[in-house]
């Protein structure tokens, strides 16, 4: 039993908030309707279930920190860790939309 349990937090290792913050996000640039609803939440699912909570949150604030701009934050846009990061997010998010879209 507590090996099942293990596998479930496992996969449902986002924050209810951080799940809510990504359909609000995706229903905002995708549409404000039921289906749209159905498709961002299945989103992060697939995105959930591809890149466990710590590496979406690192590429997330490397994606924030990019916005920021500036000398200092150069740093997240050129070294080769940040890239990463940022590109398996993007990953996730493209086979999230191939299975949710």
């Amino acid at each position: 039993m507590a090996a099942a349990q293990d596998v479930a937090e496992r996969f449902n290792d986002y924050p209810t908030e951080a799940r809510a913050d990504y359909v609000f996000a995706c229903m905002a640039t995708n549409g404000q309707n039921r289906e749209t609803l159905r498709r961002c939440s299945c989103s992060i699912d697939e995105i959930a279930a591809i890149l466990p909570y710590e590496k979406y949150l690192e590429a997330e604030t490397v994606l924030s920190m990019r916005r920021v701009g500036g000398e200092r934050m150069s740093y997240f846009q050129s070294a080769a860790p940040s890239k990463a990061m940022v590109a398996d997010l993007r990953r996730a998010q493209a086979e999230a939309e191939i299975v949710c879209f």
